[in-house]
């Protein structure tokens, strides 16, 4: 979620309620983002009713007591007391607030593969399932077919990743295909990687190398960016034989290949141990 001004604050307080939230070991990540993502599709498809509970003219408290109404019995009162949050706060458009309850059920799904210990394979699977669909044009359409139902896609994907992938995946890619809600496919999982790198304070880098690295060049690879760029770097690798100089690195928008000297060289060296 691209956020400004008042919503991004508003996404701030909400990521850290949350945070607070699934410290408690009691409290199930999994039923809370899934019942995140309910009042997501609940709040994107009544639009009357969420530019009720954004509108800045009404107090907060009582835009949060809508929604306690509206919600009680129907999800638990965690999930209840943490959209009552955040329709309290300020949103600089009605739309940022079913952004921000979308971006908090995948962070609670993403928790809950953290507390598992496998948050590693969910963003390694992310990525491989973006570099597959990259690849096979005829599963993207079928995943991004405006005419095919939400359950039709969902047994594609779970004939694709039921018992291969993480739980965790499945669930956070079922439901960007389901409800992309105008962003392409590409853009939701890059997203949903982003998340997953941001839950250990990491950066995403995509590696791609003329040939497979070995355990230890990756490893030297991985310190080397981490000191070029001040934080834990998380790599996403795959190979491409004509790739430019041996080894292309993207890292956000940047991007690292043989035609960069300075940066490469150092990264090149840390690699082969020089």
């Amino acid at each position: 979620m691209t956020a400004h001004g008042a919503s991004r604050e508003a996404l701030a307080a909400a990521r850290e309620r949350l945070d607070a939230l699934t410290d408690s070991t009691s409290v199930d990540a999994v039923q809370l983002a899934d019942e995140l993502a309910a009042v997501t599709a609940l709040l994107n498809r009544e639009v009357s009713l969420r530019r009720v509970l954004t509108d800045p003219a009404q107090p907060g408290e009582a835009k949060a007591e809508l929604a306690q109404r509206l919600l009680g019995g129907q999800v638990g009162g965690s999930t209840a007391d943490l959209v009552a949050g955040l329709v309290r706060s300020r949103w600089s458009q009605s739309r940022d607030l079913v952004d921000a309850l979308e971006e908090l059920a995948s962070i609670a799904d993403l928790t809950a593969a953290q507390r598992a210990n496998a948050l590693d394979d969910v963003e390694d699977e992310l990525f491989r399932f973006g570099r597959i669909v990259a690849s096979n044009t005829e599963l993207r359409a079928a995943l991004t077919d405006r005419t095919a139902s939400k359950a039709a896609k969902s047994e594609l994907l779970h004939s694709l990743l039921g018992g291969r992938a993480n739980p965790t995946t499945e669930r956070l890619v079922t439901r960007l295909v389901a409800a992309p809600r105008g962003r392409s496919l590409e853009a939701g999982l890059e997203s949903l990687s982003k998340l997953a790198a941001e839950r250990r304070n990491r950066m995403v880098a995509v590696v791609t190398s003329a040939v497979p690295l070995s355990d230890g060049q990756k490893q030297r690879l991985g310190a080397a960016l981490a000191k070029l760029y001040g934080r834990p770097m998380h790599l996403n690798l795959d190979v491409d034989p004509e790739v430019i100089g041996g080894i292309r690195v993207q890292v956000g928008d940047e991007i690292i290949d043989g035609a960069v000297a300075d940066r490469l060289e150092d990264a090149r060296r840390r690699i082969v141990g020089q």
